[in-house]
């Protein structure tokens, strides 16, 4: 992660949690642990920055659904 990506998280997790009605740290451990972080936000990061907040809490909420864990 570095200075772009790491605020682009941040802002996700928080977004996630008002629309879930859940915690930042709960919505962090869930995409920590479906590899959301890893594996999608941070590699397309150039790509997912240019959406709007709400595509992208749907799209996250659809990757981790597809891994199989619970939001």
């Amino acid at each position: 992660m570095n200075k772009d990506t790491f605020p682009f998280v941040v802002y996700l997790i928080h977004a996630c949690a008002n629309r879930w009605g859940s915690t930042p740290k709960k919505v962090y451990n869930v995409m920590k642990s479906s590899g959301c972080i890893d594996r999608y936000l941070v590699p397309h990061y150039e790509v997912l920055h240019t959406q709007g907040t709400d595509y992208l809490v749907d799209d996250i909420q659809e990757y981790i659904k597809l891994r199989g864990v619970t939001v």
